[in-house]
C-alpha cells in the first residue's frame, strides 16, 4: 500500500477534527454569551466546556496531522485542508442551523473537484 493511500485516513480525520473544533468554539461562544474585551469574559469563554472541547479537537488534529506528514510530502497533504470548508459547512448546518446559500454549495463542489484532482495526481504526474 502506498504512503499516499495510508495517509489519506489520517489527513481526513485531521480535517474533520479541525472543522469540529470550529463548531465547538462557536457553540462555546454562544453558551458563554459572546466575548467581550475584558479579562472576566475571556476566562469565562476559555473555561466553557464547548471551547475546551474545541481546543482539544485542535490539539488532537495536530497530532493526527503530524502522523500524516510523516507518511507524505506536505505539498500532497496540505491541499486536503480545503476539505475543511465542506466539513465545516455541513457541520455548521447540522449543529448550528446555519444557512448555506446555493452559490456557496457551487463553490464547495468546485473545492471537492480540485482536491480530488490533486489527490489522484500522485508523485510525478
Amino acid at each position: 500500500m502506498s504512503p499516499n493511500f495510508k495517509a489519506i485516513p489520517l489527513i481526513l480525520i485531521g480535517v474533520l477534527l479541525n472543522a469540529l473544533a470550529q463548531i465547538c468554539l462557536k457553540k462555546g461562544l454562544q453558551a458563554a454569551g459572546g466575548l467581550q474585551v475584558e479579562m472576566g469574559s475571556l476566562i469565562r469563554v476559555i473555561l466553557q466546556p464547548w471551547v475546551l472541547a474545541g481546543l482539544l479537537c485542535y490539539a488532537v488534529s495536530v497530532v493526527v496531522w503530524l502522523g500524516a506528514l510523516s507518511l507524505v510530502d506536505v505539498n500532497y497533504a496540505y491541499p486536503f485542508l480545503a476539505l475543511g470548508f465542506i466539513a465545516n459547512a455541513l457541520l455548521a448546518r447540522a449543529f448550528l442551523a446555519e444557512v448555506i446559500p446555493p452559490m456557496r454549495w457551487v463553490a464547495l463542489v468546485i473545492i471537492v473537484v480540485g482536491v480530488g484532482l490533486q489527490a489522484w495526481s500522485g508523485k510525478g504526474n
